[in-house]
């Protein structure tokens, strides 16, 4: 039988990724002022979301998850906003056309601000400080005053969170999004990219399909042309503000974290029986799980039963992140398990966080070559399983930057000094999204026509 759960029972458990604040009163207060704060999203608009990703789990639709790798309070900008929600619309049309499905569309955004560290210090030139956790928990910059973990930053978060929100339903729904300009900006990148030419067959016969649509009358004004559904999603790293935004439902009486519609667990905090686990088994959120190569099968299926023990679809998404190297040697037994133990699962894959190095120049960074591997090497164990490759995930911003090496702009080691803006890990740039959108488009792609081809036979 599972414990009583309330939203502060994670307290009673152990934890592990989350500061030590000093002084209780303050953050008592902070936890306190959250509470009267409205809401950031609201339980339709989850269910709503769970409904589309149960939706993927069964391959009737596509998970693209993407964003910063940890927001930044000083890069905070409606222009970085918009462009990376931009990059995010035209990798979705890409996708949507190849998969001939609908593509679920959740940023890392508007909640993205606590980052899990390797080790709890860290030290520069003989000097030892505490690790930078994220702007919600402390600064980045290298002075000890800088590290002390102040809970009013969580204030400030939500406030960041509160603008973010409020841009993106506003370019969802007010023509930004519309079908025809996020196609036209892809026709843009073909024509600049030095890849344009792998990539022009695909981008045409999306031309032709909208010609043909508009030749029918379907006007490019209607809501299915011209809006998008966007969803948000975080780690739920930092409990404090995650409790602090727990409400029950007036119309369902359930207990939603309404600090983004998704909510996920890190290979880091996923013990089954510590906080961040404890937290999210009584929230109705979809929640993802994050599955490195150091995942014990058994673990991940007592993890899923933890946190869905329904077994609903559309509540469990296993974020796969290996490292190019390791997919075909650890994913097989996991898929194996999960699938032969019942569980409903979405399989998503997140070919970033297992491929970065440290470049030659002391940068760190991710090879594009190696996450391109990755996403191929995932559908591969799908294929040979059997099972719903159901989606991707990347950290990526819209911004020229110069944080992964390769790709067609073949961004070099020396290359990275020029444009590394990251707080945090390194993220794909613009380009190389969309080179890697139109990458998947073509997986996607075959993958479609080999089940036809199937069926028919």
């Amino acid at each position: 039988m599972a414990q009583p759960w309330s939203p502060n029972s994670w307290r009673d458990v152990p934890i592990l990724q989350v500061p030590a604040y000093d002084d209780k009163a303050v953050l008592e207060s902070v936890e306190a002022d959250l509470r009267r704060q409205p809401p950031l999203v609201f339980a339709g608009e989850v269910r709503s979301l769970k409904d589309r990703l149960a939706a993927a789990s069964r391959g009737d639709a596509f998970l693209l998850q993407g964003g910063d790798c940890a927001e930044a309070f000083a890069e905070f900008s409606a222009d970085h906003i918009r462009d990376t929600f931009k990059v995010l619309l035209q990798m979705a049309v890409t996708l949507t056309f190849a998969a001939q499905k609908p593509v679920v569309k959740v940023g890392r955004m508007a909640g993205q601000f606590a980052k899990p560290r390797s080790a709890s210090t860290e030290s520069i030139d003989g000097m030892e400080l505490p690790s930078y956790r994220g702007d919600i928990i402390n600064d980045g910059a290298f002075t000890a005053e800088s590290r002390i973990p102040d809970p009013r930053r969580m204030m400030s978060a939500y406030n960041q969170a509160a603008a973010t929100l409020n841009l993106l339903r506003a370019f969802a729904q007010g023509g930004f999004a519309s079908l025809e300009q996020v196609h036209r900006w892809n026709l843009d990148f073909v024509a600049g990219s030095p890849a344009g030419a792998n990539y022009e067959g695909i981008a045409r016969e999306i031309d032709e399909a909208l010609g043909f649509m508009k030749a029918c009358g379907l006007d490019a004004h209607m809501p299915q042309l011209a809006e998008v559904d966007f969803y948000t999603s975080h780690e739920a790293l930092l409990l404090w503000y995650e409790e602090a935004l727990t409400r029950q439902d007036s119309l369902t009486d359930q207990t939603y974290c309404l600090s983004a519609h998704m909510l996920w667990i890190g290979d880091r905090t996923r013990q089954p029986d510590h906080a961040h686990v404890e937290f999210l088994r009584g929230v109705e959120n979809p929640i993802g799980i994050k599955v490195g190569p150091s995942s014990d099968p058994d673990e991940i299926v007592k993890l899923t039963e933890i946190l869905n023990p329904s077994n609903e679809p559309g509540r469990i998404t296993l974020i796969v992140r290996m490292g190019a190297d390791k997919v075909i040697e650890h994913m097989p037994a996991i898929v194996r398990k999960v699938t032969g133990a019942g569980r409903s699962v979405l399989w998503s894959c997140d070919p970033m966080h297992g491929n970065t190095h440290k470049a030659s120049t002391g940068f760190k960074t991710r090879s594009f070559d190696n996450v391109k591997n990755e996403i191929s090497r995932f559908f591969d164990v799908h294929e040979a399983e059997g099972t719903v490759p159901g989606g991707v995930h990347f950290e990526l911003t819209g911004k020229d930057v110069t944080e992964c090496i390769g790709g067609a702009t073949a961004i070099t080691d020396e290359d990275l000094a020029s444009r590394y803006h990251t707080h945090c890990d390194p993220r794909l740039n613009g380009s190389q999204s969309l080179e890697l959108a139109f990458l998947v488009a073509d997986r996607l792609k075959s993958d479609r026509k080999k089940a036809a081809a199937s069926v028919a036979a």
